[in-house]
């Protein structure tokens, strides 16, 4: 039986709740991801969009591309989902800001080809040098 997963951002402003199980989880070293976090890389997990749901406060939205968009909170700044910007069928959410970080682990790191180069990587993990693996939802 699945526990539901809460999480938020830095200050407390925005909360959110996930209702179904996550579809996967992975690192991302994409170049939007570096550079909307100022980290080398993200941890994100996947779930179903109709399993995810706000709790508090309301989300800033910024639309880092075409098709995508990324929210965050309007006062701290902390990134939390990134989604299709219209209908989306799946949400990545921010594995840290999970309040708490041990319920799921990365499976996989994509996006290597954007890798920064001082990065050291010590794990045994499937490593993608673009997109990766596709979830089914």
């Amino acid at each position: 039986m699945f526990s539901p997963i809460t999480g938020g951002c830095l200050c407390g402003h925005v909360r959110y709740r996930i209702e179904c199980a996550p579809l996967d989880a992975g690192y991302c070293h994409c170049r939007r991801c570096q550079k909307s976090s100022g980290a080398p890389v993200l941890a994100w997990l996947t779930v179903a969009a109709h399993g995810f749901a706000y709790t508090g406060g309301a989300p800033s939205v910024y639309c880092s591309s075409r098709s995508y968009q990324r929210e965050f909170c309007p006062h701290c700044g902390t990134q939390l989902i990134f989604c299709r910007s219209l209908s989306p069928r799946t949400i990545d959410v921010t594995l840290a800001s999970l309040d708490d970080t041990s319920v799921i682990a990365p499976q996989y790191h994509i996006w290597m080809q954007s890798r920064v180069s001082w990065l050291r990587i010590d794990d045994t993990l499937p490593r993608f040098e673009g997109e990766g693996p596709k979830c089914s939802a």
